[in-house]
């Protein structure tokens, strides 16, 4: 009788203990997995840029929820453009234990040596919007910069008849991207007869040093009628929506987001060529899970592809940037057809 009680003890303390989950076996729930992305821009203080990080950090949520992950993306980008600062951060990041580094290079050559050593000691890197191709990177996204500057020049050419003066406003001179693209719009323009390129004007990339450039080049050049920008910094600032006349000077840049949107509208920019930023940071996010964590091929080159923005498809636009995250849509675009 003794044994049978015992062994009825037995049988139900497992039953019990099946029902509510437990298992000799089972202990203690696997710890999730951290994978920290440190990701250097070129400026913290450049939209585009918040923008790639707003994507990155969207991805991250979703991936990690899906893949049973916790990623972390460690923000590192400096207040305004410096490559050597860029190298110093890519070699503190490894040194304080990251995983993997994203980033867009200010200046190649002073970075390069950065992300050989970060892929000599374990740590992969990738580069989006501007690519160190010389480098051991393991891919780039972002789209064709020698494209781009050929497109803003042809787009600008069909807006003046395709005869003017034109400027050329090109950013940081060390960038690697910038560059082509400055090349590419030089490229183009010598098939137009009637277009002629006054000069290329280089700046701090930040909304204000930007338009302050436009405002002086066009003061020495009064004959300017076209700005050709392969980055469109200075229309962040409404500064130049009053000093524009878009019945004498045409603009069309790279890049549309929310702040730049009331150039198109006024006509000042007939046509932006919008690069997705906010992809920079998902899609990107979305190839290092890929490579390091599911074991995927990734492409060494991984094309982003532009969107043509104008009055036409303003509205469709505005609402894809909503649709993004971005709180400052102009709420009036978000109702155009």
């Amino acid at each position: 009788m003794r044994i049978t009680k015992l062994m009825a003890m037995a049988l139900g303390a497992g039953l019990l203990c099946l029902l509510a989950g437990c298992s000799r076996q089972q202990g203690p729930a696997p710890a999730t997995k951290t994978l920290k992305i440190t990701m250097i821009a070129k400026s913290s203080t450049n939209p585009v840029f918040l923008s790639a990080l707003t994507g990155a950090r969207a991805a991250a949520k979703e991936l990690s929820a899906k893949h049973h992950l916790n990623i972390v993306i460690d923000w590192r980008t400096p207040p305004t453009e410096d490559g050597q600062v860029q190298a110093q951060r890519i070699s503190q990041a490894v040194n304080e234990g990251t995983n993997v580094v994203l980033l867009s290079c200010s200046d190649a050559g002073k970075v390069t040596g950065a992300i050989n050593d970060a892929v000599a000691r374990g740590v992969p890197v990738m580069t989006f919007d501007s690519d160190a191709a010389a480098s051991q990177r393991f891919a780039f996204y972002g789209v064709d910069d020698l494209a781009t500057g050929e497109r803003v020049m042809a787009e600008l050419a069909r807006a003046l008849g395709g005869k003017g003066k034109v400027a050329i406003l090109a950013g940081n001179q060390n960038a690697p991207n910038l560059r082509r693209r400055v090349e590419g719009v030089k490229r183009a323009a010598a098939r137009y007869p009637g277009i002629t390129i006054v000069g290329t004007f280089y700046h701090v990339e930040s909304p204000q040093d930007a338009a302050a450039e436009v405002i002086r080049v066009n003061g020495v050049y009064p004959e300017i009628t076209g700005w050709a920008m392969v980055g469109g910094w200075p229309l962040f600032t409404k500064a130049l929506l009053s000093e524009l006349d878009p019945s004498r000077m045409k603009v069309v840049a790279v890049d549309a987001l929310p702040a730049q949107l009331p150039y198109v509208e006024r006509g000042i920019a007939p046509v932006l060529l919008a690069q997705p930023t906010y992809l920079w940071g998902y899609v990107s996010v979305e190839k290092i899970v890929d490579k390091l964590v599911l074991g995927r091929e990734v492409p060494t080159i991984n094309p982003m592809e532009l969107v043509r923005v104008s009055k036409e498809n303003l509205g469709e636009w505005a609402r894809q940037l909503k649709a993004w995250g971005f709180t400052d849509v102009p709420p009036q675009y978000l109702q155009r057809k």
